[in-house]
């Protein structure tokens, strides 16, 4: 009786390799994408400059699409109000500290709080008067960007101030192992990250092996440990070969652990998934579904905040056409991501691959010299094969 379970399981796992791949279509992409463009820009794209700049440049999609996922969730809802928040909100925060010297660390307040209140008037609107999301926010995109055009009275502001751009730019050295001809704190981190991945594993299966539930094979489990501490440590040791860890970096990779341990650890988390699911359902079982659709947009405006901040302090200024077309970057890395157009699925790692895989296609298609057009028609095309991949994977399963 053994040997024939053994042999139903070794079967089973050669059944699910298409289930496997399904599941993992996403990540397969980036690396086939990523070795594509390794091959047509000579080489170019594992610049430790490059790598650098990857997770920098797209650091403002990160953060936009880990509250983006959660207004997905509910239904497949968006918001595109968010590119014009974070013009109004870098606006403010330009005139603030250029115009008038206010104190940077009462200009940051304000911005968050005003991103917020723009999160909350949206929130309002479409959790508890239930306004379409989609005429919501595009009604906030047009009122966001016209407010942070007259703040900026239709100019571009430049902020020059050490201070603000430190806490959001700076590299982080550390001394003892940092210096100007040495590097090696980001070695540190990428040791000490890929410890914690593999002490997550192991303590993950002894819990589940403690507690009778089914889990993967030791080697499917381990060898993704393995395979994505690797990976991690090598961008880590690109990163010291260039100016090491970016202050900025540690701002994405902190919002992104918060939202993936909301999303994936708490019932509260949950709350987005099912009403997503079934809202009606949802309801039923006693949970104030207007006040999650409030939450989501509100959370929104909040990170957008952020992120007005964030671009103001990397590219050193900000115009009346700053943000334009962010929104459209943060929906595309959730759908790329995996995140369901009905609703009800998606998770922040499937988020970040989303946002990697556009950052590489930028990234690759700019060194090779390609112009923004071609940019925009490949990542158009990425979206739509994406989301007809939900789609049609939606219909097969039955849902």
């Amino acid at each position: 009786m053994p040997a024939n379970n053994e042999k139903n399981n070794l079967g089973g796992t050669q059944f699910n390799l298409g289930a496997f791949l399904t599941k993992n279509s996403m990540t397969i992409a980036l690396v086939v994408v990523f070795v594509l463009f390794y091959f047509l820009t000579n080489g170019r794209l594992l610049y430790a400059q490059n790598m650098s700049n990857l997770l920098l440049q797209n650091g403002y999609v990160l953060v936009m699409a880990c509250g983006m996922l959660l207004c997905i969730l509910t239904g497949g809802n968006i918001d595109l109000s968010v590119g014009s928040v974070i013009c109004m909100v870098g606006g403010v925060a330009a005139v603030m500290i250029t115009n008038n010297g206010i104190n940077i660390f009462l200009t940051i307040l304000v911005c968050l709080l005003l991103g917020l209140a723009a999160g909350i008037w949206q929130g309002y609107w479409i959790g508890y008067v239930r306004i379409p999301p989609f005429i919501t926010t595009l009604g906030g995109m047009f009122i966001f960007r016209g407010i942070g055009r007259l703040v900026l009275d239709s100019k571009t502001v430049s902020v020059q101030d050490a201070t603000f751009l430190n806490i959001f730019t700076a590299y982080i050295k550390i001394p003892g192992l940092d210096s100007d001809g040495r590097i090696l704190s980001p070695l540190v981190v990428g040791v000490v990250a890929a410890v914690i991945i593999l002490y997550s594993t192991f303590s993950s299966r002894a819990n589940k092996a403690k507690k009778g539930y089914r889990q993967n094979s030791a080697l499917s489990d381990y060898g993704r440990s393995v395979l994505i501490s690797v990976v991690l440590f090598v961008y880590c040791y690109m990163l010291s070969q260039y100016k090491g860890i970016s202050v900025m970096l540690v701002w994405v990779v902190v919002i992104c652990l918060i939202y993936n341990f909301i999303t994936s650890r708490t019932a509260f988390g949950r709350y987005f998934y099912a009403v997503g699911g079934n809202e009606k359902a949802t309801q039923l079982s006693g949970i104030n579904t207007n006040k999650v659709y409030f939450i989501a947009y509100a959370n929104m405006g909040f990170l957008a905040g952020l992120c007005g901040l964030l671009c103001l302090a990397r590219v050193g200024s900000v115009n009346g056409s700053t943000g334009t077309s962010f929104e459209m970057d943060a929906i595309g890395s959730c759908f790329i991501g995996g995140a369901s157009a009905y609703g009800g699925s998606g998770t922040i790692p499937g988020v970040i691959i989303g946002a990697l895989l556009l950052g590489v296609i930028n990234m690759g298609m700019s060194i090779m010299g390609i112009g923004d057009s071609w940019q925009y028609i490949v990542k158009g095309g990425v979206l739509l094969v994406a989301v007809i991949f939900d789609v049609v994977s939606s219909r097969k399963s039955g849902k």
